[in-house]
């Protein structure tokens, strides 16, 4: 390939009828849809390409940002409009394309994430929102939720949150955020930290809505956190509810 420009994309997906974000041999991805469209768009069979976070299978994104070198023959606006051409009909679509700056990583030059889970606590099953939220058939405390929330905000060894079988070197982590509101028929919760342990947001949410459900109390949460055993805290909450919101970068490469 001649000389390339390294692109930064915004992209937002249906995780619903994916095994997830990353490759993985011949099942459906997101990575390999966009690996094979870059390489419809120039020629070959396919283009690597790196994401912010590894989103699991059924997890959806609304922001997640990508990092993708191609000739620079391209605009921005023929990366976005060929490569969402190439990717249909899969529900994957490129929202901005920008070209990064020099030493910039989709990953790791990353100072923060946004999630969002959502709830539908209704008694009748979800129909239009159906494989996009946890249904749960049941009126949920959200005062009881969002106070229990406010136990996990900040530093803490988040070992009882986040999946048995992460990777990561620290279980140690700094949560800006974690809220709990109604937002019309549903219950939103919002998370913020820089980075997150693997299946830590489910892992949360999950906890939550047993004190939501009354089987809980508020105190319990704290306890968990501070036995650092996964066995402690709540179930992981179901892949449907979950969607990466946003990635935050220093300057305005991607201004949504």
């Amino acid at each position: 390939m001649a000389e390339t420009i390294l692109w930064a994309l915004l992209i937002e997906y249906d995780g619903g009828g994916f095994a997830g974000w990353q490759r993985q041999g011949n099942l459906p991805t997101v990575q390999a849809v966009l690996e094979q469209a870059a390489g419809k768009l120039c020629g070959v069979a396919r283009i690597a390409c790196t994401a912010a976070g590894r989103t699991d299978a059924g997890v959806h994104a609304a922001g997640q940002v990508v990092q993708l070198s191609l000739p620079d023959r391209f605009s921005a606006e023929r990366v976005r409009d060929a490569l969402n051409f190439h990717m249909k009909p899969h529900p994957v679509v490129v929202l901005q394309a920008a070209p990064a700056p020099p030493g910039w990583h989709a990953r790791f030059s990353a100072i923060g994430r946004r999630y969002l889970f959502r709830i539908s606590d209704r008694r009748a099953r979800a129909a239009l929102a159906r494989g996009r939220v946890w249904h749960i058939a049941h009126r949920l405390d959200v005062a009881a939720m969002h106070a229990a929330a406010r136990v996990l905000v900040g530093r803490h060894d988040f070992t009882s949150f986040r999946a048995t079988a992460c990777q990561a070197k620290s279980p140690i982590r700094t949560l800006d955020r974690l809220d709990v509101a109604r937002v019309g028929e549903e219950i939103e919760v919002v998370a913020e930290a820089r980075s997150f342990l693997h299946h830590q947001v489910r892992n949360m949410v999950g906890t939550l809505a047993l004190v939501g459900a009354g089987r809980w109390e508020i105190e319990a949460v704290k306890t968990a956190l501070e036995a650092l055993d996964r066995r402690a805290a709540g179930p992981t909450a179901p892949p449907e509810g979950l969607y990466l919101m946003e990635v935050c970068y220093e300057g305005s490469l991607l201004n949504g």
